[in-house]
């Protein structure tokens, strides 16, 4: 019999962290000399009380969803890939070389095959660390980490040394032909008769993110496949008597979470920058973990976390800019939720627990 409901655990425990981590944070804003409801209202009005706003939360939350969701897919194999920021590294190599070497007609078909193109060398880019894995043993999130810094270096190189423009003094590429251009959800909305900003970066491919949470749960938990995943997840050796082969497991469960996350750079890539840059993915491949860890990995989990955690990026970021609030303590809050949320999620779960042990046996 579950220790509590199902309901508790999805709903109360996050909850109840994100009370704690925003108590914390309010102490340390009064620490400071700061007033913590006024930073919370201008929080809430810069991140949610304009289109403007809504457009810079969502631009992050879609960055957040596609590497929350490559955590969550690896997390029910049981496999911590918290490589997810050198995948979306090499998924923006994917995107750039589909835009600049291919003639496109119209952003849709660019879209589709940019979309394979970062997948193919995001999951690519995890088959090393899911073969070592499989096959030798090797720590998958020793691995994993390795190779965000050994993604960094081989990008490093492709821009400076193959596809920097000539004469340029910037490691980027060429701006992508206006073709390619995603539009925004300004020129998505405005047919509609829906007024959005047209200055927010948010594009199509929030949509495409959505479209990925939804393929996820059928994936998961309505074929064979997501089943054999979940299965060797929960008991390895269940899952070996079953005849599900562990090998097989760990390297598909990488191949799809790493081309989830080298998904990702159609929007920061193709949707925002319009070229590849380095460091275009500003840590999201790490606030995957903690999205997804929020989350449940459960794909609409996932969703609700992606958006709390771009209402904190685009709320700090006015809190920085409109208060004396330094940026810093803005990742200290961030901190503190995922601390809350993910290490110290049993500091919470076990009293209630036997909160819900107490009362069910009050009532038996």
């Amino acid at each position: 019999m579950d220790k509590m409901p199902k309901w508790a655990d999805v709903v109360l425990i996050p909850l109840i962290s994100l009370l704690l981590a925003a108590v914390l944070s309010a102490l340390v804003i009064l620490g400071i000399g700061e007033d913590p409801v006024a930073a919370v209202n201008l929080m809430v009005s810069g991140a949610l009380g304009s289109t403007y706003g809504w457009g810079y939360t969502l631009y992050y939350a879609t960055n957040f969803l596609f590497t929350g969701l490559a955590v969550s897919v690896a997390f029910h194999a049981r496999l911590f890939n918290i490589g997810g920021e050198g995948q979306a590294m090499l998924g923006g190599l994917g995107v750039a070389i589909m835009c600049l070497y291919i003639d496109w007609p119209h952003w849709s078909l660019a879209l589709i095959f940019a979309s394979l193109g970062a997948a193919l060398f995001g999951a690519a880019w995890a088959s090393i660390p899911a073969y070592l894995q499989a096959k030798r043993g090797s720590h998958i999130v020793i691995t994993t980490i390795m190779f965000n810094f050994i993604a960094a270096a081989v990008l490093n190189y492709v821009l400076v040394n193959l596809m920097r423009p000539e004469g340029s003094m910037d490691p980027a590429t060429a701006r992508f032909p206006e073709t390619v251009h995603l539009p925004s959800l300004h020129e998505i909305l405005a047919p509609i008769g829906i007024e959005f900003s047209k200055a927010a970066p948010a594009n199509v491919s929030f949509i495409v993110a959505l479209v990925a949470c939804v393929a996820v749960w059928l994936l998961i938990w309505r074929t064979k496949l997501g089943y054999e995943i979940r299965a060797y997840g929960n008991s390895e050796h269940g899952a070996l008597y079953a005849g599900i082969s562990p090998v097989k497991i760990t390297i598909i469960a990488m191949l799809i979470s790493g081309g989830l996350a080298g998904m990702m750079a159609t929007n920061n890539v193709m949707g925002e920058a319009e070229r590849l840059v380095l460091n275009s993915t500003e840590g999201a491949g790490f606030i995957g973990i903690a999205v997804a860890l929020m989350g449940r990995s459960h794909p609409f989990g996932v969703f609700l976390a992606a958006i709390l955690f771009g209402f904190l990026y685009q709320g700090g970021a006015e809190l920085a800019l409109w208060t004396s609030i330094p940026r810093e303590l803005i990742v200290v809050i961030q901190a503190l939720v995922i601390l809350f949320t993910g290490a110290l999620d049993n500091m919470v779960r076990s009293p209630l627990e036997k909160l819900f042990l107490a009362m069910r046996r009050e009532k038996a």
